[in-house]
């Protein structure tokens, strides 16, 4: 194996690794995003709910599942 395709495989890896230590932040900053709408579609403290488990890593990808296959797991407030 050559030394440039040594260094392009190290450069590689080292770039997957950044991007998924990354990955948690960029899915907490999309549920900040997301608050506001989430508040005014299901009330105040089910918003808040529903935000923090989307935030929280490995919680939130069990609840997209979940809402994937059952449908919504904090439900929209009554009009």
């Amino acid at each position: 194996m050559t030394i440039g395709k040594q260094v392009a495989q190290y450069s590689r890896a080292r770039l997957a690794r950044r991007f998924s230590r990354s990955i948690p932040l960029l899915g907490a900053a999309i549920a900040l995003f997301t608050l506001r709408a989430a508040i005014r579609r299901k009330g105040f403290a089910r918003g808040v709910a529903d935000s923090a488990l989307d935030a929280t890593p490995v919680v939130g990808a069990g609840k997209m599942l979940y809402e994937s296959m059952r449908g919504d797991l904090l439900p929209d407030r009554k009009r």
